[in-house]
Order: structure tokens, then C-alpha cells, then sequence
């Protein structure tokens, strides 16, 4: 018997925001944003983001190193030097243990709300990362798009990659 689409999307749902937060925690951020979203969306099972990706020849597995270099650069602008060993101590470092109900910045709500509504317009689609990459490609602004820009991928292409992704289901 098939799972009804409301289920399955609570099930995806869960797995985002569960591996945004581990992200977000792992980069030693308090609450998940946009961006980690995105990298949680690419660790799906269904692999629909990374297949947006491909279509516009971007390697998904180089958006960590460009999400890291975005956040350094945000440090330097404000006259903090993030240096090798700094940044190798506090990546080993034990992340705080979940905070119980999901919380996320105003990017992460964002983008998941963009993904939900996104994924509500397509009727009879239940949500795949795919949706998650086309949300977040359409923010102009944050961490997300500059990790994109930095990483020469237009994001117009990636939004509609992933709906084409979408589209062949």
C-alpha cells in the first residue's frame, strides 16, 4: 500500500530540518538557515536536488567548501581572521545536542515555507529535495546565494533545473 503524499512529506519534512540542524550545529551555528537546508536537501535518498545540480554542471559536493568560505569571508568583513587551526578545533568540536522543537533562522523558515508552497503547486508531487533547491535558488540574497554565486552558478539555471528534475518526476 502507498503512503499518502501528507505522510511521506511529514517523513521528508523531518529528515530536512533533523539534517539541517546537524549542519547548522556542525558548523557551529545556533539555528539552521537556507543554506543548510540546501545541504540537507542534497543528502536525501530520492537524490532529486543533486540531480539539479548536475543539470547545470554544478557539483553538489563542492556547495559545503563554498557555504564555509562564505562564512569565513563574513568574518574577515568584520576584522576576524579565521585561521586554519581555528576553524579544525571548532569543526571537532562536540556540537550541542538537539534543542527539542525545530527552530531555524528567518532564511531556514523561509526557504521551507518557499519549498512547501513550491511543492503545494505542483498538485499530486510530494515534497522532494528537488523543491528544496528551487526555493532556495530563488533567494536573492544570504549565505546560499552567495555559496551559489562563488560556486558560478547562475541560479535562474538551478531553479530551473530543479523544476525539470521536478517535472520528470
Amino acid at each position: 500500500m502507498r503512503m499518502p503524499n501528507a505522510v511521506r512529506n511529514v517523513r521528508t519534512i523531518s529528515a530536512l530540518l533533523n539534517a539541517a540542524e546537524q549542519e547548522a550545529r556542525a558548523s557551529g551555528e545556533d539555528l539552521p538557515g537556507a543554506e543548510h537546508l540546501l545541504l540537507a536537501a542534497l543528502t536525501l535518498e530520492e537524490d532529486s536536488a543533486r540531480r539539479a545540480f548536475a543539470r547545470v554542471g554544478a557539483d553538489p559536493d563542492d556547495l559545503r567548501a563554498a557555504i564555509d568560505a562564505q562564512h569565513a569571508d563574513a568574518l574577515r568583513a568584520i576584522g576576524i581572521t579565521p585561521t586554519d587551526d581555528a576553524l579544525l578545533a571548532a569543526a571537532h568540536e562536540a556540537p550541542p545536542p538537539p534543542r527539542g522543537l525545530y527552530k531555524a533562522s528567518p532564511s531556514g523558515q523561509a526557504a521551507l515555507h518557499a519549498a512547501v508552497s513550491f511543492q503545494k503547486r505542483r498538485r499530486g508531487s510530494r515534497l522532494l529535495g528537488a523543491h528544496v533547491v528551487g526555493a532556495v535558488a530563488g533567494t536573492e540574497h544570504g549565505t546560499a546565494a552567495r555559496a551559489l554565486r562563488a560556486m558560478g552558478v547562475d541560479r535562474e539555471a538551478l531553479r530551473a533545473a530543479a523544476s525539470e528534475v521536478l517535472e520528470e518526476g
